[in-house]
């Protein structure tokens, strides 16, 4: 089963709803019994860095403690951003620091929030974007970005390069809604699911 974690700031029926069409059982928990027992998590998100302060605690440990299991993960949006180190949106928290460095910003010079579709570019081999169109489109809506790390997989182009997609191990993060990016989404999602 997969846990999709309830912190009250994510596209939790969007989420489901993709993995039920794509046949697989899931389950929207904010049980931390049930995250430790699922085969695999997914941190979805929306909004400020400041909610990811529900998963502290309990959340937080299961989170971890699968973690140590080596049970995939996968963050998305926000969710990808708590993995990161921190937050400028929020410089008062830490994320769990699964990734090096801090999310930023747009700068200035493009409109914030970046609403909408734009093209992943694909980099270096992932399982996660395993079978991916070169340049597919996906569907963002965020105001801020994390760097490009070694971990980064997908990056994106708007005012400057970010991370679209981050991948180490069995730890995935994506920065784009994989649940509203049609054809290209469920591939991802698929490709999660059959990890």
């Amino acid at each position: 089963m997969i846990a999709i974690v309830d912190y009250q700031a994510g596209n939790l029926a969007s989420v489901r709803k993709a993995f039920d069409h794509l046949g697989y059982e899931s389950a929207i928990t904010a049980d931390p019994v049930e995250i430790a027992r699922a085969s695999k998590i997914v941190l979805p998100g929306v909004g400020n860095f400041e909610a990811t302060t529900a998963l502290s605690g309990p959340l937080q440990d299961a989170v971890v403690k699968a973690i140590d299991r080596q049970i995939p993960l996968l963050g998305i949006c926000l969710g990808m951003q708590w993995m990161f180190e921190s937050s400028r949106e929020a410089p008062q928290l830490r994320g769990l620091g699964l990734f090096a460095g801090e999310c930023e910003k747009f700068p200035v010079t493009v409109k914030s929030p970046h609403v909408g579709w734009n093209q992943l570019q694909v980099g270096g081999a992932s399982r996660l974007l395993r079978g991916l169109p070169e340049n597919a489109f996906v569907y963002f809506t965020h105001s801020y970005r994390a760097p490009l790390v070694d971990a980064t997989v997908g990056k994106c182009e708007y005012g400057g390069s970010f991370s679209a997609v981050v991948e180490r191990g069995d730890l995935f993060g994506v920065q784009f809604h994989p649940e509203k990016s049609g054809t290209a989404g469920l591939h991802l999602l698929r490709n999660f699911c059959e990890l």
